[in-house]
């Protein structure tokens, strides 16, 4: 059986690449808002104890959404960095009840194509597991080094990499001790895992479908878009 667990979703970035007059996760997708698909993914799991989404102190779109009155959803101050606002997640989290030992998913807002057999198998994959981990995928393509000059330095075995997804499944103490070790040291978070990584821990790969995409570019809000219309 999937264990309960709770949610955060680092909304608070302006995704500048996407070029549009709003955040990516308020552009509209098949009726519905980018992060409304995102926690839709969630709302109807049975063993889910709650959500917080972490979103820019001024942000103007959020309350507008039917969503934001949910009571499973709760709301945190985002911080400047992706692990700031995972980090203020966590702590809404330990002040709304969750213990150290609860896991927590942490999702991309803007990546609202997560099949539920693949949440389902997350769990299954890593309940009893002493460290989580996260969705993957093996690399498909060549991969290239590039040098300096934008020339090709070698040509990268892909059969050892994988391309991180999320959510990214971890202990709430963990996590958050994780998270605030890196950011006092100065480390690079570029996710969940990789404040694991920093701490001496090897979060396991679980690996997922390849359409759990994250909306960075325009093309990207146009497949899935495209997507759903033929489903």
């Amino acid at each position: 059986m999937p264990p309960s667990f709770w949610v955060v979703i680092p909304a608070a970035g302006v995704g500048s690449r996407m070029r549009a007059d709003r955040p990516k996760q308020y552009l509209g997708l098949a009726g519905k808002t980018i992060i409304e698909h995102t926690l839709d993914c969630f709302l109807d799991h049975p063993d889910l104890n709650g959500i917080v989404v972490s979103l820019a102190t001024r942000d103007p779109y959020w309350a507008g959404l039917r969503c934001a009155s949910d009571a499973r959803i709760h709301r945190a101050d985002g911080g400047a960095e992706r692990a700031d606002s995972v980090l203020a997640g966590l702590r809404c989290l330990s002040q709304l009840g969750a213990k150290d030992e609860d896991w927590v998913l942490v999702h991309d807002a803007a990546r609202p194509n997560l099949a539920r057999e693949d949440l389902d198998n997350l769990f299954a994959q890593l309940v009893n597991d002493p460290v989580g981990g996260l969705l993957a995928v093996p690399a498909r393509d060549t991969l290239k080094r590039a040098g300096p000059e934008g020339r090709v330095e070698e040509t990268v075995d892909r059969s050892v990499i994988w391309q991180a997804f999320t959510p990214q499944m971890f202990r709430l103490g963990v996590l958050s001790d994780a998270l605030v070790g890196a950011l006092a040291n100065g480390v690079a978070i570029t996710d969940e895992a990789s404040a694991l990584e920093w701490a001496g821990q090897s979060p396991r790969l679980i690996e997922g479908r390849a359409d759990n995409i994250k909306v960075t570019r325009p093309e990207d809000l146009e497949w899935l878009a495209q997507r759903w219309n033929t489903q």
